[in-house]
């Protein structure tokens, strides 16, 4: 019997490893639900800024029937209301899910979208302030208190002569920013300074002030900083440079002395190192932050901080607007309290 001849062996194939069937299903449906939660906690957050801001609004006091216990009952709803409707959209969500899987991620979306826009609107910034005043404390109300001195203060200046100032800080601009980012102050704030101090006019002054930011006794400190910084045996108050450096160094003590307090460091620079500065009135009449110092300040410093930030409110607008608002027409107030103070 004739023998076929044999077939070449082969050598038996390894199965392909194949990916789990439905694993890129389930990454879809995770990174959905992923999305879908993240929309609707942001949606939950801003609204309930909202109710929270309408009550500090409506119901501030300290009253307990009028005030004080309709705010709790505002809170408890907030709780069972957020309950109930996280309990509806689980409901909610697998009737979506049945007509199409994205679609309750869709929806979420859609929300959160719709609640941005609508947070990006000045009603919205005001209910945060108001939020901001009921969760800040006394800090807070003293912080809102003054900036309202500023906002005042810019509603009475003279905006045509403020424009001609602002457009003169062009020029210095470079010096400001340099000096600024070396000693970490606010920039706006040190342009409101030189408009303050010499309207961007840098001269020597009777009262012996010199340069950009009328420098007249700096402390010593802060002169030698400025020595070390730009390599120099005497600086040049009259050098535009140099005089920014001087008044960044010496605004930089005076907020390290008075623990970043903004006003209280306006307020130290203006006053300066004679008899012991600011720190040795507070002191000596037991004032603990700007608003209990104030009633017994001379008109001037006391009033220096506000000058100062309003120049900078001016300035943040002559940068964003390309002009100077005025406070009282249209909805003008609301927009430049949105914007907001400097510093603050």
């Amino acid at each position: 019997m004739a023998q076929t001849p044999s077939s070449p062996r082969q050598r038996p194939r390894k199965p392909k490893r194949k990916t789990k069937p439905g694993l890129r299903q389930t990454w879809r449906a995770w990174a959905s639900l992923a999305i879908e939660t993240l929309s609707l906690i942001l949606t939950a957050l801003l609204a309930i800024i909202v109710v929270l801001g309408l009550a500090a609004t409506h119901l501030h006091g300290t009253g307990l029937w009028d005030n004080m216990l309709p705010f709790a009952a505002v809170v408890l709803s907030l709780v069972i209301i957020g309950g109930c409707g996280g309990w509806l959209w689980i409901m909610l969500h697998r009737r979506l899910v049945g007509v199409h899987k994205l679609l309750p991620a869709c929806i979420a979306v859609a929300l959160g979208i719709t609640a941005g826009c609508l947070a990006s609107r000045d009603e919205f910034l005001q209910e945060v302030r108001h939020l901001r005043i009921l969760t800040g404390g006394s800090h807070e109300a003293e912080r809102v208190s003054l900036t309202h001195q500023v906002f005042a203060a810019y509603r009475r200046s003279d905006l045509p002569q403020m424009q001609q100032i602002m457009k003169r800080a062009a020029l210095f601009l470079p010096v400001i920013h340099e000096a600024a980012t070396r000693y970490q102050v606010n920039e706006e704030v040190l342009v409101g300074i030189a408009a303050t101090e010499s309207s961007f006019l840098p001269r020597d002054s009777k009262d012996g002030g010199r340069g950009l930011f009328q420098i007249t006794l700096p402390p010593k400190s802060a002169v030698d900083d400025v020595r070390k910084q730009l390599a120099l045996q005497s600086p040049d108050w009259l050098n535009d440079r140099h005089n920014a450096f001087a008044a960044a160094a010496t605004f930089r003590l005076y907020l390290n002395e008075m623990h970043d307090d903004l006003f209280l460091g306006l307020l130290a620079y203006n006053i300066g190192p004679k008899n012991g500065g600011l720190l040795s009135i507070m002191q000596q009449y037991g004032a603990h932050d700007f608003l209990g110092i104030q009633p017994y300040l001379q008109n001037l410093p006391r009033d220096y901080p506000i000058r100062v930030l309003t120049a900078a409110l001016a300035w943040r607008l002559w940068q964003k607007e390309g002009q100077l608002l005025r406070y009282e027409e249209a909805s003008n107030a609301l927009h430049i309290q949105n914007i907001g103070v400097p510093g603050l």
